[in-house]
């Protein structure tokens, strides 16, 4: 399974979510470590779901650039 995530930079550390896991989040001190915990959050959320009976949402979120002139 391949989730898209989505890592913002906060003031003092970075943050990450992924838009089909609705409240799969993670925080780390760099890009690295928050692509770490993310990995960590996702295996662990789906988990949750398997224990609990419920499907795996599917991975339907995309991720594009957009090019905009200055």
């Amino acid at each position: 399974m391949r989730y898209a995530i989505v890592i913002e930079q906060a003031t003092n550390n970075y943050s990450a979510y992924v838009p089909d896991l609705p409240g799969c989040i993670a925080t780390g001190g760099t890009v690295q470590e928050v692509e770490e915990k993310i990995r960590e959050a996702i295996a662990f959320h789906l988990e949750g779901l398997r224990e609990d009976g419920v499907p795996m949402p599917p991975a339907v979120s995309q991720v594009e650039y957009v090019d905009i002139a200055a």
